[in-house]
């Protein structure tokens, strides 16, 4: 049997881990469980382990994690531009911009068709402005943004400049647009969707969201989580 990748040495000096998260975990679920394997298998109680990155529960994909020294490499991993594909739901908003929350207001999209959209696409490539959902992690009077969102307290975000690289339109069933979206760190899918929609004359919430890729990371590499244990024994990916 092959030397597994993660003995206490490897781990200390970093090891790169590509996950795939499944849906409704949060990226500090990843992390946790991951944290506890690791320390289970070399008899350990602490070790160093992050994630580059955020990924919300609603969203699947590529999730990195790094060990011990490697650690260091997070805020240069979280600075690669990202791909995400993401199904657009444009017959409709969500205060959340997501399936989070529940549907509050829907709108008619007969109006809308693949030229249409590919159109009004051009608007978004490139530098743009872009305002923060409210349901996200950004600190505002050192709250987390979702807490105010959950009491029903509404606070207006400061823009952030973003940049968009690419949008390819995979394709269009009215009323759900599926994309391809290569863009920079910071950028927030749910308010593309919601201000895709609102370039289109109609709604726009974001019904599912995967991560492919973060730089040169590809999801075609990635861990399979509940393979993890496998993995270890049989180094299948390294």
């Amino acid at each position: 049997m092959p030397e597994s990748p993660y003995t206490l040495e490897k781990l200390y000096e970093g090891i790169i881990l590509p996950f795939d998260k499944p849906l409704y975990w949060t990226s500090f679920d990843l992390v946790n469980k991951v944290r506890k394997y690791l320390c289970r298998l070399n008899k350990i109680k602490k070790l160093k382990v992050g994630h580059a990155g955020t990924l919300d529960p609603l969203a699947t994909g590529l999730l990195i994690l790094c060990t011990g020294k490697l650690t260091k490499k997070i805020f240069e991993i979280q600075s690669y531009p990202k791909e995400y594909i993401a199904e657009i739901n444009l017959a409709a908003t969500t205060p959340s911009f997501d399936m989070e929350t529940e549907i509050d207001k829907r709108y008619n999209t007969n109006h809308i068709n693949s030229d249409f959209i590919k159109e009004h696409l051009k608007k978004f490539i490139g530098e743009i402005s872009q305002v923060p959902p409210l349901f996200s992690a950004k600190n505002v009077d050192g709250k987390r943004a979702y807490e105010l969102a959950r009491l029903g307290i509404k606070k207006e975000l400061s823009p952030s400049v973003i940049e968009i690289y690419n949008l390819e339109v995979l394709d269009f069933i009215n009323p759900v647009l599926r994309l391809k979206i290569k863009c920079s760190k910071g950028t927030y899918v749910r308010s593309l969707a919601r201000d895709i929609g609102y370039e289109l004359g109609s709604g726009g919430y974001l019904s599912s969201l995967r991560r492919t890729a973060i730089g040169s990371y590809s999801i075609d590499s990635a861990i399979i989580t509940n393979n993890f244990i496998n993995d270890i024994i049989y180094c299948n990916k390294f």
